[in-house]
Parts: C-alpha cells; sequence; structure tokens
C-alpha cells in the first residue's frame, strides 16, 4: 500500500470542510493521495480583528457613499514618499533641457505672435537662474529623481511663460513685458508662482495615489496579513500543541510512518504550514520526511531572522545551513507577487550537499494583487507535487 502525502495548511484556515475540499482538488490535480492536516481551530481568534485595525476615520466624519477620507500626506512622509539620495544638478539640467526645447519650439511656431525669437525677456538663462532660486523651496519636486516627472516640469513651465508672453492676454503682456528695472523682478515673481502651482500638482498626484494605496492595502492586503501575524504568534506560543496535531492525524494513518529512517513521511504544506513542515523534520525528536514540498512560505525567512532551534544552527550569513537527514528532499514553490513568500536555497543546505530547490510559479492575472492563497488552485504547483512525491513511493514490505 502507498503512503499518503499530508497536506500541512497554513495560516487563516479556520474551517475544515473548507480545507479538506480544497486538499482533494489538489490530490486529484497532483494525481496523489492526500490526507488533510487541519490545526486551523488551534489558531488566532480573529474573529475580531476588525477592532484592533486603525483607520482614518473619525466619529465625526461624514462622508458620502462610503467614501474614503482624504489622505493629507505632511511634508515629511513626502520626503520618504520620493526619492531620498538626489542629485540636484541632475535634476535641474533635465528640467533646463525641457525649458530650452520648449521655448524654442514656441518661439518658431508659426502664428505665434511674439513667440518668434525677438523676446529677451524669455532668456532660457534667466529663467533657469530664477528657477535655481525657487527649486529648494518645493515640497515634492526637489525630491523626485524622476526624469519623465522633471521632463515634464521643464515643458510646463515654459508652455506658461510663453502664454504669459502672448498679446492675446494683454494683463499678462503688458505686465511682463513694460519697461523699466522692476521686468526682472516680474519675471523671477512670475517663475517661482508657476514652479510653485507645479509643485501642488505634483504634491495632489503623490497624495492622490498614496490615498489610493493606502485604501488597496488595508482593504486587499491588510486581513490576509493580519490574520498571518495573528496565526504566526499563536504558533510561537502554542507550537506543541500544533505539532501534536500533526502527528496525531499521521498516527492515525500509520503508527510508524514518520517515526524512523525506515519509514520517513511526504508532506506539502503552505503558508506556515512549510514552517511547521521544517520545524518537526529538523526537531531533536525529528518527524521523518522523504519529500518536502512547500509553497508561499516563510522556513527561510523565520531562521534568519530567529534561529529555529532544534538541529538546526543559526544562519551565519556566509554558508548556508546543514539540514539533518531527517530532511532528505526539498522543492519550495513562490510566487513573484507573493509578499509571504521567500526562498530556502540560499539559507539551507541539504544533508548530501546539495540545494532545497526553489521554484518560481508564473504570476496569474487572474489571481489579483493578493496572491498568497492562490496557489491550491493553480495547474503547475499540482504538477510539482505530483512529480516530486511520485518520486517517492514508499510501499510495504510484502
Amino acid at each position: 500500500m502507498k503512503d499518503p502525502v499530508f497536506v500541512i495548511h497554513g495560516v487563516a484556515n479556520r474551517n475544515r470542510d473548507e480545507f479538506t475540499a480544497s486538499v482533494s482538488a489538489l490530490a486529484a490535480a497532483a494525481g496523489v493521495a492526500m490526507v488533510p492536516v487541519h490545526w486551523g481551530d488551534l489558531g488566532a481568534q480573529d474573529n475580531f480583528i476588525d477592532a484592533a485595525l486603525p483607520t482614518y476615520r473619525s466619529e465625526q466624519d461624514t462622508l458620502r457613499d462610503g467614501a474614503e477620507p482624504e489622505l493629507v500626506l505632511a511634508e515629511p512622509v513626502a520626503a520618504a514618499l520620493l526619492a531620498e539620495a538626489i542629485d540636484e544638478i541632475r535634476q535641474l539640467s533635465q528640467v533646463e533641457d525641457a525649458v530650452r526645447a520648449q521655448l524654442s519650439e514656441g518661439k518658431h511656431a508659426e502664428g505665434e505672435g511674439l513667440r518668434d525669437g525677438s523676446d529677451p525677456w524669455l532668456d532660457p538663462d534667466q529663467i533657469m537662474e530664477y528657477v535655481r532660486e525657487a527649486w529648494d523651496d518645493t515640497e515634492w519636486l526637489c525630491r523626485t529623481d524622476d526624469p519623465h516627472l522633471l521632463r515634464e516640469t521643464g515643458r510646463s513651465l515654459a508652455r506658461l511663460l510663453l502664454d504669459d508672453a502672448d498679446p492675446d492676454l494683454d494683463d499678462a503682456y503688458h505686465g511682463l513685458r513694460g519697461d523699466g528695472p522692476d521686468v526682472p523682478d516680474r519675471l523671477r515673481s512670475l517663475v517661482r508662482r508657476r514652479l510653485n502651482d507645479l509643485d501642488r500638482i505634483a504634491g495632489a498626484a503623490v497624495q492622490a495615489v498614496g490615498a489610493r494605496l493606502n485604501h488597496a492595502v488595508r482593504s486587499r492586503f491588510g486581513p490576509g496579513t493580519t490574520r498571518f501575524l495573528g496565526d504566526v504568534l499563536v504558533y510561537q506560543r502554542h507550537r506543541d500543541a500544533i505539532h501534536a496535531r500533526v502527528r496525531q492525524v499521521i498516527e492515525d494513518v500509520d503508527p510508524d510512518l514518520g517515526r524512523t529512517a525506515a519509514r520517513p513521511v511526504r508532506i506539502a504544506a503552505h503558508s506556515l504550514g512549510g514552517v511547521i513542515a521544517v520545524d518537526m523534520a529538523t526537531d531533536t525528536r525529528p518527524l521523518w520526511t522523504e519529500s518536502l514540498v512547500t509553497f508561499g512560505s516563510q522556513a527561510a525567512f523565520f531562521h534568519v531572522c530567529d534561529p529555529r532551534g532544534g538541529q538546526l544552527t543559526p544562519y551565519g550569513g556566509s554558508m548556508p545551513v546543514r539540514l539533518p537527514a531527517s530532511l532528505n528532499r526539498w522543492t519550495n514553490l513562490w510566487e513573484p507577487m507573493d509578499v509571504l513568500a521567500f526562498a530556502a536555497s540560499k539559507v539551507f543546505q541539504l544533508h548530501d550537499g546539495t540545494a532545497p530547490v526553489d521554484l518560481p510559479v508564473s504570476h496569474q492575472a487572474s489571481t489579483g494583487m493578493w496572491t498568497h492563497s492562490a496557489y491550491w488552485g493553480l495547474p503547475y504547483v499540482a504538477s510539482v507535487i505530483g512529480n516530486v512525491m511520485s518520486r517517492d513511493q514508499p510501499t510495504e514490505a510484502p
């Protein structure tokens, strides 16, 4: 008789029937007999997690149609959102190139009245002198190194100055083209005002994106991440009880499974389930494991941050940690958009000197942005599990 593959779930799996159904579907797709190991009833109590989540909405807020309140970012936050190390010479060089190009284009355009190259007050050198004076007073533009934004700033500033030189705009035209020593001051003032206008537009755009990102993080990533943290905390405190549940399920199938090198188990595990499987396989009283397939798991991340103990030595940064023979083979799947998935091959080394196999899982657009739970339904994941486990099909001795 062939031994089944035991499947250990990860975080936020409270419904035993739903998990059992997921394992049945995975078993059918992989072509391997599987037994679900459900420990979700021992996990975090997440009924009232929402009560602990922060919100920007106060009781006095009156928002129509359930709209999110405006997220106003203070100036220090603006600095954190945008680039930190800025080359101002490079910044202004890109702005200047765009200013000169736009002024040249405007002056040579047909039918543009005064835009014929005969306007000495539209001197790009003078304009850039005033831009440099005002640049440090901007809150957003001075902190970006995005070349597209800088070029568009220069082009927009030049367009605004060209419009102010248009004779059809009598007030602006005569104000700038007036005679007297105050003309440079007027141009300086105009450059500063226009640059400040563009800075406010850039700031408004960044804050709008920030508000949407904040909403997306809280509504899409927040609940999953919060439940992940809750189960991690519970596992750290109640590891023995959860390990005992896993062993009990295995013993119910066969009391000899996993106890010795002669009867190792095969395990597929998702998320925190992969951490559980690695912890048990490397324990001082190990669960002997022939093949382990993890998907969206964090065993390497946890060991780097806080050594797991058992038979594992801490990771020192230069050499991978040697895994005991009680964990014979390990294949680790990760999806690029899954923020809770980590690689294993740089942190760990199998007992025979080879590395665990890290396999990327292609991102499917249909899974959206929160991909941590998407592995269960992906054909590639089922295919890898089937291929790995088919190589290790221990049978009972006749």
